[in-house]
């Protein structure tokens, strides 16, 4: 499933490709529901206005115009990209958007797991699946290490399904976990309980740094994921301890190790990390 930093490295080629001012001029559903059914109607509103911005908050993409806001999840293998025609289409094309300046972009999504909804613009921070979100990793004035020691207080649940808590923060999921974790030293199955302060800060650090590297690497090319425009981003070309069970740790050579937390596949070090 793409995690905050492919979804954010969509956000960015989509704003490359629709670079304003430009005019959502049509959209097209080939299909009547992904994840959930799509409102066909209210979507409709849309068509004829003005694209502003498009945001992002954790893993939802947020493409704002004059009055409305179009909430898009990707799921595990929702891709946008631009075509040209519709020889163009493939299997599992679902939803079409078509813009001024002769630009179309087809919404591709082979599980149907992505979402696709609309709400007034203004309230998205009150949409039903945002609303009871975390705030982002890169809010700094809503996410502070006292925070986070704060909701861990007293709490019995292991770090690395803590941080994944899409109610404690938002967008960090198993591949950045592991890797925040492990360059903050902190095993994946430590009690939030038992961490410091002091740790608090280094991890929330290491977590920053991890997504903010991942970013500017395009995100991790796992499976399906692609960015806007069809290609594919090479973090994984740096995981340090993600899917390198046995391999030597880059720290101390002893080997990567593995562990299931919470039905997730979990890589650390136990020499390493503590």
């Amino acid at each position: 499933m793409p995690e905050l930093p492919e979804v954010e490295t969509v956000r960015r080629g989509l704003e490359r490709i629709l670079e304003p001012p430009i005019k959502i001029q049509k959209i097209e559903l080939k299909r009547k529901e992904l994840r959930f059914p799509m409102p066909v109607k209210k979507l409709q509103a849309v068509s004829g206005e003005k694209l502003r911005s498009i945001d992002r908050i954790g893993k939802y993409l947020l493409f704002k115009t004059e009055k409305h806001c179009l909430i898009n999840h990707l799921g595990m293998t929702g891709t946008w990209r631009e075509f040209k025609a519709s020889k163009d289409l493939k299997r599992h094309d679902h939803v079409l958007l078509e813009f001024s300046k002769k630009i179309k972009l087809v919404y591709n999504d082979p599980r149907r797991f992505g979402v696709l909804d609309l709400c007034p613009l203004g309230e998205e921070l009150d949409h039903k699946l945002i609303k009871n979100m975390g705030p982002d990793p890169f809010n700094i004035e809503a996410l502070t290490a006292e925070s986070l020691r704060m909701k861990a207080k007293k709490r019995i649940v292991v770090v690395k399904n803590f941080i994944m808590d899409q109610k404690i923060l938002t967008g960090v999921g198993n591949i950045y976990a592991s890797e925040a974790l492990f360059r903050a030293g902190i095993r994946p199955s430590k009690n939030v309980s038992q961490i410091s302060l002091p740790k608090w800060t280094l991890l929330l650090e290491k977590i920053r740094e991890v997504l903010s590297e991942a970013i500017e690497a395009g995100g991790s090319t796992i499976s399906d994921f692609k960015q806007a425009g069809g290609s594919q981003g090479y973090f994984q070309n740096s995981f340090k301890v993600y899917g390198r069970k046995d391999e030597p740790c880059i720290q101390c050579r002893k080997p990567i190790r593995l562990k299931t937390i919470g039905g997730r596949s979990s890589f650390y070090c136990s020499h390493c990390q503590k």
